[in-house]
């Protein structure tokens, strides 16, 4: 199947989120482009050539975006039966992907631990940078799960209010993204 071509509406949006992702996150343009035009292209599955030819870039930039995107879980690859190509869709499924990831704080966390352990002796003054950004990734550790507790029921509602698409996400993914 071919995909439609893109619209001129389709890749200002898409470029408009390459922007945001570069300027936010420090990503290069390409993950943006290619996140924002996986939330609008026709069909959502895509593959590695339609995407560089919808984006007008290589295939090797596009690769390099899906492997940095994988690597946030914003997108999943999959193949279908009979097909020697994967699809890259954007994947909201893991907390990684919907920014509820608390492993991330718990790594920042214990690294505050260490600089505090090196700046054992030091007054507190010295220590209060670790002290605070310690305290906040405790706090985000503590209130993320339940944040995401409450995204799950709201998202839920949507849904039940045919606000949303789709059926509930599973609640057992909620509080840890876990490696496979």
């Amino acid at each position: 199947m071919i995909a439609p071509v893109p619209t001129d509406a389709e890749i200002t949006f898409a470029d408009h989120v390459g922007r945001y992702y570069a300027r936010r996150y420090a990503f290069p343009p390409m993950v943006g482009r290619l996140l924002g035009y996986l939330t609008v292209c026709n069909p959502p599955e895509q593959s590695i050539g339609e995407l560089a030819e919808a984006l007008l870039a290589s295939r090797s930039a596009i690769a390099g975006a899906v492997k940095t995107l994988e690597t946030v879980r914003a997108i999943r690859r999959s193949r279908v039966a009979g097909e020697r190509m994967d699809r890259v869709q954007v994947d909201l499924s893991s907390p990684q992907s919907m920014g509820m990831d608390i492993t991330e704080y718990e790594e920042l966390s214990a690294l505050t631990q260490e600089g505090l352990q090196v700046l054992r002796e030091a007054p507190v003054e010295r220590q209060a940078v670790l002290l605070e950004m310690s305290a906040f990734a405790d706090f985000l550790v503590e209130r993320l799960p339940v944040l995401a507790q409450e995204w799950a029921a709201r998202r839920d509602a949507l849904v039940a209010a045919g606000r949303l698409p789709g059926t509930p996400r599973p609640q057992g993914r909620v509080e840890r993204d876990r490696q496979d």
